[in-house]
This record gives C-alpha cells, structure tokens and sequence, in this order.
C-alpha cells in the first residue's frame, strides 16, 4: 500500500475476460494500474484499460502492491509457482486470484515469499467488456484469506461492486461445483430448448425463450432451497 489513503498500485496477471474487468473496476475505485500481461485480444484489453502497460508476469509482479490474477484454473498452480521460482514475490505483496475453486492454499509459494494471500471470485458471467461492471455492481463475491486479512479480502470485493460473502478454504471445491453447476447447466439447458424451438419454425428463439427463462430463474432463485436440499434423483426430469 502506499499508505494514507490505502490507494494501491495493482498489477493484472490474466488478459481474458476476467483480468481487464477486474482491473477497470479497481482502477474506478481508485487504484492505480501499473500493468496487465498479454493475452488473445489486446485490442479488447486496450479498449477497456486504454493506456496500461502490457509487461511480462514476472515485470507485473515486480511493479505491483496488488497482484491480481485471474488465469484458467489449470494454469494457476504453475504460475504462482514459477514466479516464486525466480523470486519475483514480494514480503508484504497483496496477491489475490479470481478463481472459484481455489483458496488461498494454491497461493503457498508466493506466501513463502512474505505474500499476503486473497481469494476473491466475482460470481458473474463474465463477457470480457464494459458490461461487465454493471453486473458486478449486481453481484456477490466468495471470499477466502487468512483471519488477520480477511477484511482486506472483503474491502477489495467491495471495491469490485460486489457484497462479499466468506467462503472457507476446506469449502471452495463445493462452491465451485455450485457455480459451475449454476451456469453450464443452464448454459446447456438453454441451448437445448433454443435448439428445439429453432426446429419448429420459432423465428428467434433466444428472444422468446428470455421472459420465461428470467422470470423463472428469478422463481427459483425467491423460492429457496427445497427442504430435501435440491438435489435431482436419478429419475427426476427438468420439465415442470
């Protein structure tokens, strides 16, 4: 930190959809931006952070009091560690990853290095643009950190636009199989009644299906959790 103001100089590791978003909404709440790596579409990077500095991991790492960063989930293990490898971590170092399945263990070797570990996952759909901030300033975020810095972790969802909800390390595995059930089975359900209304002559079947779809999302979602917990049988179907 730089200290009064608790303003931060904060680095993005990650140019997908994620890392940019992410960036935008820290560089809106104040921080300042020192540098993203590259990725796919540095294009749609420089459209959402016009003018930051596209650096290497490691140089990112270097720059940074706040290393956010927001990689596939397989990736992530190996980065963390590799930085470490080459001693790139910082004593005091805020680093924080956006993945949902992981706690703040992953980020041990950085902590070995005297980095302060935060896991905070925005729970939105991301779409990579601007967006996206509008939705996080809807949305709710699991965080994870160590007792004495947790409130760090809980400020920094909030200065994402979230509500920050605490998610244990031993629980992580079970909140990303509930988000991931959340949106690839929606995501699939979808597709497959957009499918079948397309086969039978339905013009535009995404925009007849999306009253219905919302509205009976936002159904299930006021209803609750069923007192059997939810849980689909081996027989139970999807239909109403």
């Amino acid at each position: 930190m730089n200290g009064r103001d608790g303003r931060l100089g904060v680095g993005i590791i990650g140019a997908g959809k994620v890392g940019p978003i992410v960036g935008a909404a820290l560089a809106g709440a104040g921080h300042a931006l020192v540098g993203i790596t590259s990725g796919s579409d540095d294009d749609r990077v420089e459209a959402v952070l016009p003018g930051v500095p596209v650096l290497d991991p490691d140089e990112v790492v270097r720059r940074s009091e706040l290393v956010v960063i927001a990689v596939p989930a397989d990736q992530l293990p190996a980065l963390v560690a590799g930085l470490a490898d080459v001693g790139a971590w910082q004593p005091g170092q805020l680093v924080m990853h956006t993945d949902p399945g992981y706690g703040v263990a992953v980020l041990e070797p950085a902590m070995r290095l005297g980095a302060i570990p935060l896991a905070v996952h925005p729970a939105i759909s991301f779409t990579g643009t601007s967006i996206d901030l509008r939705s996080l300033s809807q949305g709710w975020a699991a965080v994870t950190a160590p007792g004495p810095v947790l409130p760090i972790a809980q400020a920094l969802a909030v200065e994402l636009g979230c509500e920050p909800v605490v998610i244990a390390e031993a629980d992580r595995p079970a909140y990303a199989d509930a988000i991931a059930t959340a949106t690839e089975f929606s995501r699939s359900i979808v597709r497959q009644a957009v499918s079948r209304l397309s086969a039978v002559g339905v013009d535009n079947p995404g925009g007849y299906l999306s009253a219905l779809v919302r509205s009976t999302v936002d159904q299930a979602l006021a209803e609750g959790v069923p007192a059997d917990g939810g849980a689909l049988g081996p027989d139970a179907t999807i239909d109403g």
